[in-house]
């Protein structure tokens, strides 16, 4: 579905697709581009290439992963202090990669994509997986790393008791969890946490302009586009929420909530028509 022309989604969606710029600069580009007009992207590259190059001093000739992992860990969590952001996990900032850098705390998200970009520089190729409600880094298939817990390694029953805790024990562990999950997804998970936040603090239109973003990588969401519409009632903007609630039914007709959204539409027509 096609909304109005937002010249800040048309330059989000151009850069995420741009194969010349590497994940960290496609995340400093998206805190710049909705909350960070003057961030200085380069200076905070250097931040992370001076992190890592302290690291690389403090490695030894050794190249056992596991080793190497360890290092990793004590140089980012005990030396420098980064740590998941347990006390306001939900606040905004946690999704802005110069914000993670500079007050040392983050979501599980970013925190991984620093610690795979710290990483490189001690030789450690890691993955980032897209693991349901909390990412997480593997090192080949065989380790599991979780960055948000100061890069404890993590197990099958690790894994469920995740998705039981947040999915209220109705998700059992896949393999395919553990799939590595790439820079556009990665930017686009980055942009729907983003939504939440704003929604959860009342901030309306920040959160329709991520839904906007998502829609522009993703237009066949059911998700995005219900809560787009779901936006626009809030913002009163009724016809075109109308628009998108009518479009989430249609593309998923035996969602769950469907018999709240057929209720809200009802509403909406009443308002509507007085």
């Amino acid at each position: 579905m096609q909304g109005k022309f937002d010249p800040f989604v048309a330059e989000w969606v151009s850069f995420v697709t741009n194969p010349n710029f590497n994940l960290v600069e496609k995340c400093l580009k998206f805190a710049q581009i909705l909350e960070y007009p003057d961030l200085d992207i380069e200076k905070y590259i250097q931040k992370i290439n001076l992190m890592g190059k302290a690291l690389q001093e403090s490695v030894s000739d050794v190249k056992n992963p596991t080793y190497l992992i360890s290092i990793l860990n004590e140089f980012l969590f005990e030396k420098l202090g980064y740590m998941g952001d347990i006390d306001d996990y939900y606040n905004p900032k946690n999704n802005f990669l110069n914000e993670v850098i500079d007050k040392k705390s983050g979501l599980p998200i970013t925190l991984s994509i620093l610690y795979v970009e710290i990483a490189k520089f001690i030789g450690l190729d890691l993955k980032i997986v897209g693991f349901p409600s909390h990412v997480l880094v593997k090192h080949g298939e065989e380790m599991v790393l979780d960055p948000f817990h100061d890069g404890r390694p993590v197990d099958i029953d690790d894994l469920q008791e995740i998705l039981d805790r947040n999915f209220d024990g109705q998700l059992e562990f896949e393999p395919e969890f553990l799939d590595e999950i790439k820079s556009e997804k990665i930017l686009v998970r980055l942009v729907r946490n983003l939504k939440v936040s704003y929604s959860q603090s009342y901030a309306h239109e920040k959160a329709l302009r991520c839904v906007d973003m998502t829609l522009a990588i993703e237009p066949e969401s059911p998700e995005d586009i219900r809560d787009k519409g779901l936006l626009e009632e809030k913002l009163l903007n009724h016809d075109t929420a109308l628009k998108y609630l009518n479009s989430y039914l249609d593309l998923n007709p035996n969602a769950e909530d469907v018999d709240y959204i057929l209720e809200l539409i009802r509403d909406i027509k009443t308002k509507v028509s007085q």
